[in-house]
């Protein structure tokens, strides 16, 4: 190995340490809050909070894949997936919470809403089995075309920049047009997330911060699971589990059944572990074989 790809290694490694630090930082701290809420709030709540956690993490997770798929197509820098996520999180929060608001008002007003939510967690989850959004390329979405027929864009980037300057005009560069797809994409994971916390509780408070405490980790997710992607390859198998049992979780009232928010944090905590489990040993294989 030579010494250049020794110093790349090394700072891959180093970067990958930082982003375990800060991913563990915002961890505690989502569960400092959880602390706050049992304290002021009750064990009830504290519960709610946890499992809503829990399923909005272990969903950022598919996401976090995403992401790096858009990021890889158009050969984003480091630095401009920083910027790009920095931003991307900050319209998530303001967004999610008026998806919030409005899923908890249906919910809360029409109750058999729950079980329409069910049924698309349980076509989630089986899409995400059959492996149907795998082949599609970024370049090919309609949101990035249409965003180029309405704002000019030129077709080169410019550092980290949204905007440049073309014959004294200010023109949007393609960054700009990824930041787009990064939030559309947070908002299509919205449609299964929100309604998966929904199961869990209706609470406005903890549905929205339990979101938001997630939402804020998921930068250092990302940058966590660039680093070990080969290895987390097929997390994504228990994510769609964890989608399917949600999906049964809300429609199981139909005959009378319910899953306990305990159960459920169970549940899914264990399907979490399993799937990182599985992933590795799989992945580990097959880097055998290989060699």
């Amino acid at each position: 190995m030579s010494e250049i790809e020794s110093k790349h290694n090394d700072h891959k490694v180093m970067n990958a340490v930082k982003s375990i630090r800060w991913l563990i930082f915002w961890v505690s701290l989502a569960m400092i809050f959880n602390a706050g809420v049992y304290y002021f709030y009750g064990h009830e709540k504290a519960i709610e909070f946890l499992g809503g956690y829990l399923i909005e993490f272990s969903l950022s997770i598919d996401n976090v894949f995403v992401f790096l798929m858009i990021f890889m197509s158009f050969g984003i820098t480091e630095h401009a997936q920083h910027r790009v996520l920095g931003w991307g999180i900050l319209g998530a929060i303001v967004l999610r919470f008026f998806f919030i608001f409005f899923g908890v008002s249906v919910v809360n007003k029409f109750e058999w809403v729950l079980y329409i939510f069910g049924v698309m967690l349980l076509f989630s989850g089986a899409k995400m089995f059959r492996n149907e959004d795998e082949e599609k390329d970024p370049h090919d979405s309609r949101i990035l075309k249409m965003i180029s027929k309405i704002i000019p864009m030129t077709k080169y980037f410019v550092d980290e920049k949204f905007f440049t300057k073309e014959n004294g005009k200010r023109i949007a560069t393609p960054l700009l047009g990824v930041l787009i797809l990064i939030e559309s994409s947070d908002i299509m994971f919205a449609i299964d997330s929100v309604p998966a916390v929904l199961s869990i509780s209706r609470d406005l408070m903890i549905v929205y911060s339990s979101n938001i405490f997630a939402i804020l980790g998921l930068r250092q997710l990302y940058f966590v699971i660039e680093h070990v992607q080969e290895r987390f390859a097929y997390v994504k198998y228990g994510v769609a589990v964890i989608l399917i049992f949600t999906g049964l979780k809300m429609i199981s009232g139909i005959i009378d059944i319910h899953i306990s928010t305990p159960v459920s944090i169970c549940f899914i905590l264990l399907t979490l572990i399993i799937s990182i489990i599985a992933s590795m040993i799989i992945s580990k294989r097959k880097a055998k074989v290989q060699q």
